[in-house]
């Protein structure tokens, strides 16, 4: 199990806010076409207050994606009240996240659903 506090030790600051409620760390690159159509979307989310959102570029932190196994952008990390997501989320049958992690972009309808169920 992650602790978000954890995340400190790679750069990331983390507010009191985080602690509580739905986090989502949006792992990225300047590149990514499907990063830059998720963005938005996560954006959005923000803020209409339904999450915190932290993004954090893999060029600019290699340590952090070696720590969660980040093999492919974007990935998405998912904590709940400053744990990492510990249940697997199906949308439409398909098993989206596991161990707390997304890989690849999906819709907001999509993303709305998986943040419902954190």
């Amino acid at each position: 199990m992650t602790n978000i506090e954890e995340l400190k030790e790679f750069g990331i600051e983390i507010t009191e806010n985080m602690k509580q409620g739905k986090v989502i760390i949006d792992v990225y690159t300047t590149w990514c076409g499907p990063c830059r159509f998720l963005s938005p979307i996560l954006e959005k989310l923000k803020e209409e207050g339904l999450i915190e959102l932290i993004k954090e570029d893999l060029d600019q932190n290699r340590p952090l994606g070696e720590k969660f196994g980040v093999t492919a952008i974007p990935t998405l990390l998912f904590f709940n009240n400053g744990e990492l997501l510990n249940h697997p989320i199906e949308v439409q049958g398909q098993l989206l996240v596991r161990n707390g992690i997304m890989v690849g972009a999906a819709g907001e309808q999509v993303i709305r659903e998986i943040v419902d169920r954190m």
